[in-house]
């Protein structure tokens, strides 16, 4: 696969502010803090680089494992023994970087660091000839040493230009066959670690979406929401982001005539704690160069 300079400068700049801005972030992250003011100066501080976001920022509590953002005048605050994935998406004309870490409030360091260290043990392994299927092997194994189970239905996922899920499909548990890693290739890998079942399930709250669909629709509020979702280009965007009201009778009808894509939250069993740690990477000829780190 080749990538020329043009493009590999792009990864490396979205990279480079993915990395400085998901830092940033997360030092905003205290009790007391409100959720939605974290938020939307994260995302603000993105725009405020010139760059754009791949998806609206997931912030994610608990066992919460991803798809969580703030509502619109969202009322909560970070609490004591909170565990927060903080998942940041940056693109610079479409291409894109993915990193995400976990901020803890509580007592949860080994778990924290089962999901880090499978994540380095995993980027360690990449280069060229390397099947896909083998780095869900060494995340596996390396969560399970430190006590904890891997979230099975959750991937790290390949990265081009505007789009969030290409391929490879990079697993978090062992499994026969998957891609073979080329030079060039640009994905995420992502290991989720939880003292749960190591299974999400979809929560009935939705507050991501993405456009799958061009076709009319004649209700004003699903109007006003394709003109935020259309210069997304297929990225996710937040319900948090279309203005006026009646916006759930438009999403919801966008949804039902296949329009628009829901991202339910998506959560392990009440009561469990999720970690989550992520980074972008390009396969080199020996081995990676990671974007966001």
């Amino acid at each position: 696969m080749s990538m020329d300079d043009r493009v590999y400068d792009a990864y490396r700049e979205a990279g480079a502010l993915a990395r400085k801005v998901l830092r940033r972030g997360a030092d905003l992250v205290k009790e007391g803090v409100s959720l939605l003011e974290m938020v939307e100066t994260t995302e603000g501080m993105v725009i405020g680089e010139g760059a754009q976001l791949a998806f609206p920022l997931n912030v994610s509590l608990n066992e919460a494992a991803a798809h969580d953002t703030a509502m619109p005048g969202d009322e909560r605050t970070f609490a004591r023994g909170d565990l927060i994935k903080v998942d940041l998406g940056v693109h610079v004309d479409g291409y894109i970087a993915d990193t995400a870490m976990t901020v803890d409030l509580g007592n949860h360091g080994p778990l924290v660091e089962a999901s880090s260290a499978a994540l380095d043990a995993a980027i360690a392994a990449v280069r060229p000839g390397v099947i896909a299927a083998d780095l869900g092997a060494i995340i596996q194994s390396k969560i399970e040493e430190h006590g904890y189970k891997p979230v099975s239905n959750l991937t790290g996922h390949g990265l081009d230009r505007y789009d969030l899920h290409a391929k490879p499909m990079i697993p978090n548990i062992a499994m026969s066959g998957g891609a073979v890693l080329l030079e060039g290739m640009v994905f995420a890998i992502e290991p989720f670690a939880t003292t749960g079942l190591g299974r999400v399930v979809e929560a009935p709250r939705v507050e991501i979406y993405k456009q799958v669909a061009a076709r009319p629709t004649r209700l004003p509020s699903a109007k006003r929401i394709l003109e935020t979702a259309r210069p997304r280009r297929g990225l996710p965007f937040s319900r948090r982001w279309v203005p006026g009201d009646r916006v759930d009778l438009g999403l919801s009808t966008l949804v039902r005539d296949g329009i628009l894509h829901p991202f339910p939250v998506l959560h392990d069993i009440q009561g469990s704690f999720v970690s989550q740690a992520e980074h972008t990477l390009i396969v080199t000829a020996d081995g990676c160069e990671v974007t966001t780190r």
